[in-house]
């Protein structure tokens, strides 16, 4: 019987962290670790990684995603891991005829190509043992799209839906299989936009609480779906935006 005080626990359980450095990542491994996980925390700028490990009382590990043997040497090393979360991605906003075939690689191949890689290389270790949860970052944009936002959101709907069939494959050996979905969160994948005040304060209207999202608001969303709280939950994809997906529109109608 499920002991409901231990939950969200994580007490014994490793936790791999790709994209730890910084933003959503860091807030993510840091709340991994205050609930109990052993936080291993990945990114290619090793000295970030190593100052989130300092904050989380994990350890850091320098990785670079766009190298597929290094994912994979990745996966060997740090052995018996039990939740895999990963953050990293790009955008260029552009019009769709205005991209250059060079921007549409740069954006698949770390969205799309280095996700395919870490869910197979992470996932096979834990299918192996039976066990295992993988949270995805996808986007809002994986629904709903605007101008200049044609590849990203592409790639982050390709991306869950990677990530429901590899719930569908990797479920019968217990491995559960999720995404979240952020609205605008205020990292440095963002930056450009909360450079345009206006631009910045029509994206806060947006959503049905009039605002952005802070990095450390994704970490609850991540901390249930690695948990036992969230047991029979995969295939799943989590919308945490601060009700944008649903508004329909900001026009207040007369009563």
């Amino acid at each position: 019987m499920l002991a409901y005080d231990k939950l969200f626990r994580l007490d014994g359980r490793r936790a791999v962290v790709v994209g730890a450095g910084s933003g959503i990542g860091r807030e993510c491994a840091r709340a991994l670790a205050a609930h109990g996980a052993d936080v291993v925390c990945a990114d290619r700028d090793a000295p970030s990684a190593a100052q989130t490990a300092e904050l989380a009382g994990g350890s850091p590990y320098p990785l670079d995603v766009l190298d597929a043997a290094a994912v994979s040497r990745a996966a060997a090393e740090l052995g018996d891991v039990d939740i895999l979360v990963f953050t990293p991605a790009t955008n260029v906003r552009k019009r769709l005829l205005d991209y250059t075939q060079e921007e549409f690689d740069r954006v698949v191949g770390l969205n799309l190509t280095a996700s395919f890689g870490l869910v197979r290389a992470f996932g096979a270790g834990m299918a192996a043992r039976g066990r295992g949860s993988i949270i995805g970052f996808a986007s809002i944009r994986a629904f709903t799209v605007e101008p200049g936002q044609s590849v990203y959101a592409a790639t982050k709907a390709g991306l869950l839906q990677l990530l429901r069939t590899a719930a569908a494959e990797l479920g019968p050996r217990g491995v559960r299989v999720n995404a979240v979905a952020p609205g605008v969160v205020e990292t440095p994948l963002t930056a450009q936009i909360k450079a345009n005040r206006e631009w910045y304060e029509a994206y806060a209207a947006k959503s049905a609480l009039g605002r952005w999202a802070r990095p450390e608001e994704m970490a609850g969303a991540v901390v249930y779906l690695a948990s036992d709280a969230a047991s029979f939950v995969t295939g799943s994809c989590l919308v945490v935006d601060g009700g944008w997906t649903a508004v329909d529109g900001r026009f207040d109608p007369p009563n």
